[in-house]
């Protein structure tokens, strides 16, 4: 994670503009899952693009909300890195005995 908030962090700091202010992103963070939701629901849902429409990647929205994600994380000093760690081991220990192990 740390490499991918420098990458994005690299990126942002040779704007004079900088990162936006947090609601500014979390709007942008909204825009990008209601994206995403469209192409799964295109993809998967009963409801089919146009013929008009493009075919978008999910892996690509995908994409776009990590690196939203990694904006507002690098906006407000958050190491993702130390954060998604924590979260591992409250999964590791506490969803333990949640489901049956293959």
């Amino acid at each position: 994670m740390r490499d991918l908030q420098k990458q994005v962090n690299d990126w942002v700091s040779q704007y004079s503009i900088g990162y936006w202010r947090p609601l500014e992103i979390l709007a942008r963070l909204m825009e990008e899952v209601g994206e995403f939701a469209r192409e799964v629901n295109h993809k998967f849902g009963p409801k089919k693009k146009k013929s008009s429409e493009i075919n978008k990647e999910l892996g690509d929205e995908m994409a776009d909300i990590i690196f939203t994600l990694i904006c507002f994380a690098n906006s407000q000093n958050i190491d993702l890195d130390k954060h998604f760690k924590r979260m591992m081991v409250k999964l590791k220990t506490r969803d333990r005995n949640r489901w049956k192990n293959k």
